[in-house]
């Protein structure tokens, strides 16, 4: 890869331990995590990322405010769990465009661990076709394309995500 004068080398940039239990029924799967998430440790850390809110409208129960360890606490009491197909990859910011070099994570492996996973829901286009491209067709699974919820995906309104991501609803445990 020939760099520019004054331009730096792309970072490898790593994902988090995922956020599941026995539990979990719906498995919403993200590509990396971004430069402020990663910063602050946290999936979905941009206050540009519509994550959280359109989590809460599915809930319907607000955590946008609350601490990350409750976000994640909360979602795995209602059945959620949160991770990337994407184990490690450079990429110089936060774009997904920008990502090289993808080591993929061992979807299949992992999901044998879920006894009670009904659904999985790709947060964007990428963790869409490297999630699909692994899974293959599953009959025990449902798998649903989501928008992403990134603020960087700002061709869809964020009303327009939220009707989207509403097809989550009936995987959510409801207490």
């Amino acid at each position: 890869m020939a760099l520019r004068i004054g331009q730096r080398p792309a970072q490898r940039k790593a994902a988090f331990p995922p956020s599941v239990d026995a539990g979990t029924r719906l498995l919403i799967l993200g590509s990396l995590p971004g430069d402020a998430s990663i910063r602050q440790g946290e999936y979905y850390a941009h206050r540009g990322n519509a994550f959280w809110a359109l989590v809460s409208d599915i809930l319907s129960e607000d955590l946008r405010s609350a601490p990350y360890a409750m976000k994640l606490k909360r979602l795995r009491a209602r059945g959620v769990g949160l991770w990337d197909v994407i184990e490690s990859a450079d990429r110089d910011g936060s774009l997904d465009s920008s990502i090289r070099g993808a080591e993929l994570r061992d979807l299949n492996a992992f999901l044998s661990r879920l006894p009670n996973l009904r659904a999985i829901a790709f947060n964007g286009k990428t963790a869409a076709q490297h999630g699909r491209r692994q899974l293959g067709d599953r009959s025990d699974l449902v798998m649903i394309d989501l928008p992403s919820s990134s603020g960087a995906y700002a061709s869809l309104s964020r009303d327009s995500k939220r009707q989207a991501w509403s097809i989550l609803a009936p995987y959510v445990d409801p207490t």
